[in-house]
């Protein structure tokens, strides 16, 4: 469902609960792993100098959803890097890897 301007940011946000309520249960229920991907945009009122300056869209409730946070990110060529961002388990930690013909792979020089 489209949503259009912040007069319908609560439905919005009411649903996006729900839904991520649903997921919560169905991983404990069957012990399965759930990715949730957000969208990231340029945050226009951080500093330029600033290490990050993007910030996700979907706004507090993917983040309070999730348990470990990722952030990917393109590295030189086929390279990705994936930071562990937010996790109660896992330290802060960047791994690399590339994404080519085969699939997923260690990372080329």
């Amino acid at each position: 469902t489209d949503y259009i301007g912040r007069g319908e940011l609560s439905e919005r946000q009411m649903q996006m609960g729900q839904f991520l309520r649903q997921l919560t249960r169905l991983a404990e229920e069957f012990g399965v792993a759930v990715l949730i991907t957000n969208q990231v945009v340029a945050n226009p009122d951080g500093m330029s100098f600033a290490k990050d300056s993007t910030k996700p869209i979907g706004g507090n409730i993917i983040a309070h959803a999730s348990t470990t946070r990722l952030r990917m990110r393109k590295g030189r060529g086929e390279n990705r890097i994936c930071t562990v961002y937010d996790s109660p388990t896992l330290a802060e930690a960047d791994a690399q890897f590339a994404i080519g013909t085969a699939g997923v792979c260690d990372c080329t020089d």
